[in-house]
């Protein structure tokens, strides 16, 4: 099983980096955001994932063991595969997809390609109690629900923005018209 690499960026593929370790090259799998950063020639660690099939063996890789761990919950899903858990960690950090779960809101992990609704809603109940007691008592804020996010988005600010925006309205305001006009003001400054 590999579990950590360390070498140099030989090359670029669809989705992947070929590593070169010692003169052995390794292809990995990287998040779409990820995979943006790296560049041919740099120097890169990864904590990595071997994903083993009939047909394949694969390995993704991942700068911090945090997200291999959270790659590794996803993946513990029935019908979640590697492309789907690489999804869901390119649209927000671990901290704010566990602090989701953990509030059993499943519309972020919507808004990846190939997860759906039930299987969003799915991810949130066999993972909520595993992930509970990772998240510290004061990230337990308010969420944004999936229609403030999505009018913010409707306005050209990208999903992280409105998340954010979000985070930081007055967690005693409820009604979702005031928080987007708070957002918004956030988003403003």
């Amino acid at each position: 099983m590999i579990v950590y690499l360390k070498g140099k960026i030989k090359n670029k593929g669809q989705g992947y980096i070929i590593l070169d370790v010692k003169d052995v090259g390794y292809q990995v799998f990287v998040n779409p955001i990820q995979y943006t950063e790296l560049e041919i020639g740099q120097e890169i660690e990864f904590y990595t994932h071997h994903h083993i099939r009939e047909d394949a063996m694969d390995l993704y890789g991942f700068n911090t063991l945090e997200d291999l761990e959270m790659f590794e919950l996803l993946l513990s899903i029935s019908g979640i595969g590697p492309k789907s858990a690489l999804g869901v960690l390119a649209i927000s950090s671990v901290n704010e997809i566990r602090e989701t779960i953990a509030q059993g809101d499943s519309s972020l992990l919507t808004k990846v390609s190939g997860i759906g609704k039930k299987t969003a809603e799915r991810i949130v109940l066999e993972l909520r109690e595993k992930v509970a007691h990772l998240v510290s008592p004061g990230q337990a804020g308010a969420t944004a629900s999936s229609d403030e996010i999505d009018a913010l988005m409707a306005l050209g600010y990208s999903l992280q923005q409105a998340r954010e925006a979000l985070k930081n309205t007055d967690s005693k305001i409820k009604d979702s018209g005031q928080r987007i006009k708070e957002a918004l003001k956030n988003l403003g400054k």
